[in-house]
Protein backbone atom coordinates (compact mmCIF):
# COMPACT_ATOMS: atom_id res chain seq x y z
CA UNK A 1 0.00 0.00 0.00
CA UNK A 2 2.80 2.41 0.95
CA UNK A 3 4.69 1.65 -2.30
CA UNK A 4 1.51 2.25 -4.35
CA UNK A 5 0.92 5.56 -2.59
CA UNK A 6 4.49 6.71 -3.26
CA UNK A 7 4.18 5.76 -6.93
CA UNK A 8 0.86 7.61 -7.20
CA UNK A 9 2.32 10.73 -5.63
CA UNK A 10 5.34 10.55 -7.92
CA UNK A 11 3.09 10.24 -10.98
CA UNK A 12 0.98 13.20 -9.87
CA UNK A 13 4.08 15.32 -9.27
CA UNK A 14 5.50 14.45 -12.69
CA UNK A 15 2.21 15.36 -14.34
CA UNK A 16 2.05 18.63 -12.43
CA UNK A 17 5.56 19.67 -13.35
CA UNK A 18 4.88 18.87 -17.00
CA UNK A 19 2.01 21.37 -17.24
CA UNK A 20 3.09 24.01 -14.73
CA UNK A 21 4.65 27.30 -15.88
CA UNK A 22 8.37 27.73 -15.40
CA UNK A 23 8.27 29.48 -12.02
CA UNK A 24 5.75 26.93 -10.69
CA UNK A 25 7.97 24.07 -11.86
CA UNK A 26 10.87 25.62 -9.98
CA UNK A 27 8.73 25.76 -6.83
CA UNK A 28 8.05 22.04 -7.22
CA UNK A 29 11.75 21.32 -7.45
CA UNK A 30 11.83 20.71 -11.20
CA UNK A 31 14.22 22.50 -13.51
CA UNK A 32 12.81 24.56 -16.38
CA UNK A 33 14.04 23.69 -19.89
CA UNK A 34 17.46 25.13 -20.62
CA UNK A 35 18.48 26.89 -23.80
CA UNK A 36 21.10 25.47 -26.10
CA UNK A 37 24.60 25.52 -24.65
CA UNK A 38 26.68 28.58 -25.63
CA UNK A 39 23.88 30.08 -27.75
CA UNK A 40 24.98 33.40 -29.28
CA UNK A 41 23.62 36.44 -27.46
CA UNK A 42 20.79 37.95 -29.45
CA UNK A 43 21.26 41.48 -30.77
CA UNK A 44 17.83 42.79 -31.91
CA UNK A 45 19.50 45.15 -34.39
CA UNK A 46 21.05 42.25 -36.33
CA UNK A 47 19.62 39.23 -38.22
CA UNK A 48 18.78 36.13 -36.21
CA UNK A 49 21.85 34.06 -35.25
CA UNK A 50 21.93 30.29 -35.56
CA UNK A 51 19.81 29.00 -32.69
CA UNK A 52 18.39 25.74 -31.40
CA UNK A 53 15.31 26.05 -29.26
CA UNK A 54 15.26 24.37 -25.83
CA UNK A 55 13.11 21.26 -25.53
CA UNK A 56 10.34 20.24 -23.17
CA UNK A 57 10.57 17.01 -21.18
CA UNK A 58 8.69 15.23 -24.01
CA UNK A 59 10.95 16.59 -26.75
CA UNK A 60 8.88 19.42 -28.24
CA UNK A 61 10.41 22.87 -28.84
CA UNK A 62 9.79 24.98 -25.74
CA UNK A 63 8.10 28.35 -26.12
CA UNK A 64 7.09 28.42 -22.46
CA UNK A 65 7.62 31.61 -20.53
CA UNK A 66 6.19 35.04 -19.79
CA UNK A 67 6.25 37.17 -22.94
CA UNK A 68 5.20 40.69 -23.97
CA UNK A 69 4.39 42.24 -27.36
CA UNK A 70 4.39 45.88 -26.26
CA UNK A 71 6.21 48.19 -28.69
CA UNK A 72 6.13 51.63 -30.30
CA UNK A 73 5.43 50.16 -33.74
CA UNK A 74 1.84 50.63 -34.94
CA UNK A 75 -0.27 48.01 -36.68
CA UNK A 76 -0.41 50.03 -39.91
CA UNK A 77 2.29 52.24 -41.42
CA UNK A 78 1.91 56.00 -40.91
CA UNK A 79 0.91 57.64 -44.19
CA UNK A 80 3.90 59.98 -44.06
CA UNK A 81 6.26 57.00 -44.42
CA UNK A 82 4.61 55.87 -47.68
CA UNK A 83 6.48 52.76 -48.96
CA UNK A 84 9.19 52.79 -46.27
CA UNK A 85 9.07 49.40 -44.53
CA UNK A 86 12.15 49.87 -42.30
CA UNK A 87 12.99 52.86 -40.12
CA UNK A 88 16.36 54.59 -40.36
CA UNK A 89 18.59 54.65 -37.24
CA UNK A 90 17.81 58.35 -36.90
CA UNK A 91 14.07 57.72 -36.96
CA UNK A 92 14.43 54.96 -34.36
CA UNK A 93 16.48 57.23 -32.10
CA UNK A 94 13.86 59.99 -32.31
CA UNK A 95 10.92 57.67 -31.58
CA UNK A 96 12.64 55.99 -28.66
CA UNK A 97 13.95 59.34 -27.36
CA UNK A 98 10.52 60.96 -27.57
CA UNK A 99 8.98 58.23 -25.45
CA UNK A 100 11.49 58.88 -22.65
CA UNK A 101 10.54 62.57 -22.71
CA UNK A 102 6.89 61.56 -22.70
CA UNK A 103 7.42 59.36 -19.63
CA UNK A 104 9.33 62.02 -17.67
CA UNK A 105 6.88 64.84 -18.41
CA UNK A 106 3.77 62.69 -18.19
CA UNK A 107 4.68 61.50 -14.70
CA UNK A 108 4.83 65.01 -13.23
CA UNK A 109 2.53 65.39 -10.18
CA UNK A 110 -1.07 66.28 -11.00
CA UNK A 111 -2.74 69.21 -9.25
CA UNK A 112 -5.29 67.64 -6.87
CA UNK A 113 -7.69 70.47 -7.73
CA UNK A 114 -7.48 69.83 -11.49
CA UNK A 115 -10.82 69.23 -13.25
CA UNK A 116 -11.96 65.72 -14.14
CA UNK A 117 -11.10 66.16 -17.82
CA UNK A 118 -7.55 67.34 -17.10
CA UNK A 119 -4.88 66.09 -19.51
CA UNK A 120 -1.20 66.59 -18.69
CA UNK A 121 0.49 68.90 -21.21
CA UNK A 122 3.69 67.36 -22.50
CA UNK A 123 6.17 68.13 -25.26
CA UNK A 124 5.27 64.82 -26.88
CA UNK A 125 1.60 63.89 -26.78
CA UNK A 126 0.14 60.93 -28.65
CA UNK A 127 -3.51 61.19 -29.67
CA UNK A 128 -4.42 57.89 -28.03
CA UNK A 129 -2.97 59.05 -24.72
CA UNK A 130 -4.98 62.26 -24.88
CA UNK A 131 -8.06 60.05 -24.99
CA UNK A 132 -6.80 58.00 -22.06
CA UNK A 133 -6.08 61.15 -20.09
CA UNK A 134 -9.62 62.41 -20.49
CA UNK A 135 -12.42 60.03 -21.43
CA UNK A 136 -10.93 56.98 -19.72
CA UNK A 137 -10.40 58.56 -16.33
CA UNK A 138 -7.30 60.75 -16.26
CA UNK A 139 -4.34 58.36 -16.34
CA UNK A 140 -0.91 59.71 -15.54
CA UNK A 141 1.74 58.36 -17.90
CA UNK A 142 3.01 56.04 -15.17
CA UNK A 143 -0.15 53.95 -15.45
CA UNK A 144 0.44 53.34 -19.15
CA UNK A 145 2.87 50.76 -20.53
CA UNK A 146 2.62 50.76 -24.32
CA UNK A 147 6.25 49.83 -24.92
CA UNK A 148 9.40 51.91 -25.08
CA UNK A 149 11.14 50.45 -28.14
CA UNK A 150 10.53 50.09 -31.85
CA UNK A 151 9.57 46.59 -32.98
CA UNK A 152 12.36 44.80 -34.82
CA UNK A 153 12.03 41.61 -36.83
CA UNK A 154 15.20 39.78 -37.86
CA UNK A 155 17.16 42.95 -37.08
CA UNK A 156 14.92 45.33 -39.04
CA UNK A 157 13.21 48.23 -37.26
CA UNK A 158 9.77 47.98 -38.79
CA UNK A 159 7.43 50.88 -39.58
CA UNK A 160 4.36 48.67 -39.13
CA UNK A 161 3.29 45.25 -37.90
CA UNK A 162 1.52 44.53 -41.21
CA UNK A 163 3.76 43.23 -44.01
CA UNK A 164 1.58 44.28 -46.94
CA UNK A 165 3.36 46.47 -49.55
CA UNK A 166 1.87 49.71 -48.19
CA UNK A 167 1.76 48.58 -44.55
CA UNK A 168 -2.05 48.74 -44.48
CA UNK A 169 -4.85 46.22 -44.82
CA UNK A 170 -5.71 45.50 -48.47
CA UNK A 171 -8.88 46.80 -50.09
CA UNK A 172 -11.94 44.62 -49.71
CA UNK A 173 -13.70 43.12 -52.69
CA UNK A 174 -16.32 45.25 -54.36
CA UNK A 175 -19.72 44.87 -52.68
CA UNK A 176 -18.21 42.61 -49.98
CA UNK A 177 -20.45 42.16 -46.96
CA UNK A 178 -18.65 42.88 -43.70
CA UNK A 179 -19.66 42.32 -40.12
CA UNK A 180 -19.89 46.03 -39.44
CA UNK A 181 -23.58 46.27 -40.22
CA UNK A 182 -24.40 43.25 -38.08
CA UNK A 183 -22.19 43.62 -35.03
CA UNK A 184 -23.75 44.43 -31.63
CA UNK A 185 -25.00 47.95 -31.05
CA UNK A 186 -21.93 48.99 -29.07
CA UNK A 187 -19.87 48.84 -32.27
CA UNK A 188 -22.50 49.98 -34.74
CA UNK A 189 -23.49 53.03 -32.69
CA UNK A 190 -20.34 54.30 -31.03
CA UNK A 191 -20.84 57.93 -30.10
CA UNK A 192 -24.59 57.53 -29.62
CA UNK A 193 -26.47 59.92 -27.41
CA UNK A 194 -27.49 58.22 -24.14
CA UNK A 195 -31.10 58.98 -25.08
CA UNK A 196 -31.04 57.18 -28.44
CA UNK A 197 -33.31 54.14 -28.45
CA UNK A 198 -31.40 50.95 -29.26
CA UNK A 199 -28.04 52.69 -29.00
CA UNK A 200 -24.86 51.94 -27.10
CA UNK A 201 -26.39 52.96 -23.74
CA UNK A 202 -29.49 50.77 -24.03
CA UNK A 203 -28.42 47.95 -21.69
CA UNK A 204 -25.35 46.06 -20.44
CA UNK A 205 -25.24 43.81 -23.51
CA UNK A 206 -24.93 46.82 -25.79
CA UNK A 207 -21.64 47.75 -24.12
CA UNK A 208 -18.40 46.32 -25.47
CA UNK A 209 -17.01 42.97 -24.35
CA UNK A 210 -13.80 44.76 -23.39
CA UNK A 211 -15.61 47.33 -21.26
CA UNK A 212 -17.50 44.50 -19.57
CA UNK A 213 -14.16 42.73 -18.93
CA UNK A 214 -15.18 39.62 -20.86
CA UNK A 215 -12.32 39.79 -23.38
CA UNK A 216 -9.64 42.41 -23.91
CA UNK A 217 -10.04 45.56 -25.91
CA UNK A 218 -7.45 45.90 -28.67
CA UNK A 219 -7.32 42.20 -29.65
CA UNK A 220 -4.74 41.16 -27.06
CA UNK A 221 -6.11 37.60 -27.19
CA UNK A 222 -6.84 37.56 -30.90
CA UNK A 223 -6.47 35.86 -33.21
CA UNK A 224 -4.48 37.62 -34.53
CA UNK A 225 -2.84 38.86 -31.31
CA UNK A 226 -1.93 42.54 -30.97
CA UNK A 227 -0.78 44.89 -28.23
CA UNK A 228 -3.57 47.23 -27.16
CA UNK A 229 -1.42 50.37 -27.05
CA UNK A 230 -2.01 51.12 -23.37
CA UNK A 231 -0.96 48.43 -20.88
CA UNK A 232 -1.01 44.75 -19.82
CA UNK A 233 0.31 43.39 -23.12
CA UNK A 234 1.65 40.28 -21.44
CA UNK A 235 1.19 36.54 -21.95
CA UNK A 236 2.09 33.29 -20.24
CA UNK A 237 2.72 30.32 -22.54
CA UNK A 238 2.19 26.86 -21.00
CA UNK A 239 2.73 23.58 -22.88
CA UNK A 240 1.64 19.98 -22.46
CA UNK A 241 2.08 17.15 -25.00
CA UNK A 242 -1.50 17.69 -26.25
CA UNK A 243 -2.26 21.37 -25.66
CA UNK A 244 -0.72 24.81 -25.58
CA UNK A 245 -2.39 27.45 -23.42
CA UNK A 246 -1.74 31.16 -23.81
CA UNK A 247 -2.81 32.98 -20.69
CA UNK A 248 -3.65 36.54 -21.76
CA UNK A 249 -3.18 39.08 -18.97
CA UNK A 250 -5.82 41.35 -20.51
CA UNK A 251 -8.56 40.25 -19.48
CA UNK A 252 -7.35 37.14 -17.64
CA UNK A 253 -8.37 34.91 -20.60
CA UNK A 254 -6.80 31.69 -21.81
CA UNK A 255 -6.45 30.66 -25.43
CA UNK A 256 -6.47 26.85 -25.60
CA UNK A 257 -4.81 25.29 -28.66
CA UNK A 258 -5.42 21.60 -29.30
CA UNK A 259 -2.39 19.94 -30.86
CA UNK A 260 -2.67 17.45 -33.76
CA UNK A 261 -6.46 17.76 -33.70
CA UNK A 262 -9.22 18.56 -36.19
CA UNK A 263 -11.56 21.53 -36.26
CA UNK A 264 -15.03 21.15 -34.83
CA UNK A 265 -17.71 20.44 -37.43
CA UNK A 266 -20.62 22.38 -35.87
CA UNK A 267 -21.16 26.14 -35.93
CA UNK A 268 -20.42 26.75 -32.26
CA UNK A 269 -18.12 29.78 -32.02
CA UNK A 270 -16.31 30.08 -28.68
CA UNK A 271 -14.40 33.18 -27.66
CA UNK A 272 -11.06 33.22 -29.56
CA UNK A 273 -12.46 30.68 -32.04
CA UNK A 274 -11.53 27.03 -32.48
CA UNK A 275 -7.72 26.73 -32.53
CA UNK A 276 -5.73 23.66 -33.56
CA UNK A 277 -1.97 23.45 -33.82
CA UNK A 278 0.96 21.34 -34.96
CA UNK A 279 4.74 21.53 -35.06
CA UNK A 280 6.67 22.07 -38.28
CA UNK A 281 10.23 21.61 -37.06
CA UNK A 282 10.77 24.24 -34.36
CA UNK A 283 7.76 26.30 -35.51
CA UNK A 284 4.33 26.01 -33.90
CA UNK A 285 1.60 26.53 -36.51
CA UNK A 286 -1.85 27.46 -35.15
CA UNK A 287 -4.96 27.58 -37.36
CA UNK A 288 -8.12 29.20 -36.00
CA UNK A 289 -11.62 29.14 -37.45
CA UNK A 290 -15.15 29.45 -35.91
CA UNK A 291 -14.39 32.98 -34.73
CA UNK A 292 -17.48 34.61 -33.16
CA UNK A 293 -19.11 37.69 -34.60
CA UNK A 294 -18.31 39.68 -31.46
CA UNK A 295 -14.60 39.15 -32.22
CA UNK A 296 -14.76 40.01 -35.91
CA UNK A 297 -11.50 41.21 -37.47
CA UNK A 298 -11.60 44.04 -39.99
CA UNK A 299 -15.19 43.06 -40.78
CA UNK A 300 -14.47 39.32 -41.20
CA UNK A 301 -15.68 36.53 -38.94
CA UNK A 302 -17.95 33.89 -40.49
CA UNK A 303 -15.47 32.74 -43.16
CA UNK A 304 -12.36 34.03 -41.42
CA UNK A 305 -9.32 31.78 -40.97
CA UNK A 306 -6.23 32.99 -39.12
CA UNK A 307 -2.95 31.07 -39.32
CA UNK A 308 -0.31 31.98 -36.75
CA UNK A 309 3.29 30.86 -36.39
CA UNK A 310 5.41 30.93 -33.23
CA UNK A 311 9.15 30.20 -33.24
CA UNK A 312 11.79 30.68 -30.58
CA UNK A 313 14.61 32.53 -32.38
CA UNK A 314 16.70 33.40 -29.31
CA UNK A 315 16.66 32.91 -25.58
CA UNK A 316 14.82 36.21 -25.25
CA UNK A 317 12.82 36.42 -28.49
CA UNK A 318 9.74 34.62 -29.78
CA UNK A 319 8.93 35.27 -33.44
CA UNK A 320 5.23 35.61 -34.31
CA UNK A 321 3.49 35.91 -37.67
CA UNK A 322 -0.14 35.78 -38.75
CA UNK A 323 -1.96 35.30 -42.03
CA UNK A 324 -5.59 36.35 -42.50
CA UNK A 325 -7.86 34.68 -45.04
CA UNK A 326 -11.49 35.37 -45.94
CA UNK A 327 -12.27 34.76 -49.64
CA UNK A 328 -15.56 36.64 -49.31
CA UNK A 329 -13.74 39.87 -48.35
CA UNK A 330 -10.22 39.76 -49.84
CA UNK A 331 -8.72 38.43 -53.04
CA UNK A 332 -5.64 36.98 -51.33
CA UNK A 333 -4.31 36.21 -47.84
CA UNK A 334 -2.41 38.96 -46.00
CA UNK A 335 -0.84 39.47 -42.61
CA UNK A 336 2.06 40.68 -40.50
CA UNK A 337 4.76 39.76 -38.02
CA UNK A 338 6.54 40.86 -34.88
CA UNK A 339 8.65 39.56 -31.97
CA UNK A 340 7.64 38.85 -28.39
CA UNK A 341 10.21 39.77 -25.73
CA UNK A 342 10.37 38.48 -22.15
CA UNK A 343 8.41 40.26 -19.46
CA UNK A 344 11.07 41.65 -17.13
CA UNK A 345 9.28 40.72 -13.89
CA UNK A 346 8.71 37.13 -15.13
CA UNK A 347 5.39 37.08 -13.29
CA UNK A 348 1.88 37.51 -14.63
CA UNK A 349 -0.31 39.07 -11.99
CA UNK A 350 -4.09 38.90 -11.79
CA UNK A 351 -6.00 41.40 -13.88
CA UNK A 352 -8.92 41.90 -11.50
CA UNK A 353 -11.40 43.34 -13.98
CA UNK A 354 -15.07 42.41 -14.09
CA UNK A 355 -18.18 43.92 -15.68
CA UNK A 356 -17.03 47.49 -16.12
CA UNK A 357 -15.07 47.85 -12.86
CA UNK A 358 -18.31 48.82 -11.11
CA UNK A 359 -18.70 51.66 -13.63
CA UNK A 360 -21.26 49.77 -15.70
CA UNK A 361 -24.17 50.57 -13.33
CA UNK A 362 -23.07 54.22 -13.42
CA UNK A 363 -22.98 54.25 -17.23
CA UNK A 364 -26.49 52.82 -17.53
CA UNK A 365 -28.05 54.81 -14.67
CA UNK A 366 -26.55 58.00 -16.11
CA UNK A 367 -28.19 57.19 -19.45
CA UNK A 368 -31.55 56.72 -17.69
CA UNK A 369 -31.14 60.16 -16.08
CA UNK A 370 -30.49 61.69 -19.51
CA UNK A 371 -33.57 59.94 -20.89
CA UNK A 372 -35.70 61.30 -18.06
CA UNK A 373 -34.38 64.81 -18.61
CA UNK A 374 -35.10 64.58 -22.34
CA UNK A 375 -38.66 63.51 -21.54
CA UNK A 376 -39.12 66.34 -19.04
CA UNK A 377 -39.34 63.97 -16.10
CA UNK A 378 -37.57 63.70 -12.79
CA UNK A 379 -35.40 60.67 -12.21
Amino acid sequence: MRRALILALGTALAATTAIAPAFAQEALGAKAPKAAVAAPKYDPTKPYPAYTAPKTAWGAPSIMGIWSNASLTPLTRPAALKDQAVLTPEQVAKMEGDVQTEIEEGNAPTDPNAPADYVAKTTVQRAEFQAAGGAVGGYNRGWLDPGNHVMRVNGEARTAILTTPNGSMPARKANATTANAEVPAFLAHLGDSPTKKGGAFENMESRSAGERCIVSFGRNGGPPMFANGFYNNNYEFVQTPDHIVINVEMNHDSRIIRLNAKHRTDDVRPYFGDAIGWWEGDTLVVETTHIPQSQQFMGAWKDLKVTEKFKRVADDRLYYSFTVEDPTLWDAPWGGEYEFHPLETQRLFEYACHEGNYALPGILSGARVEEAKAAGKKY
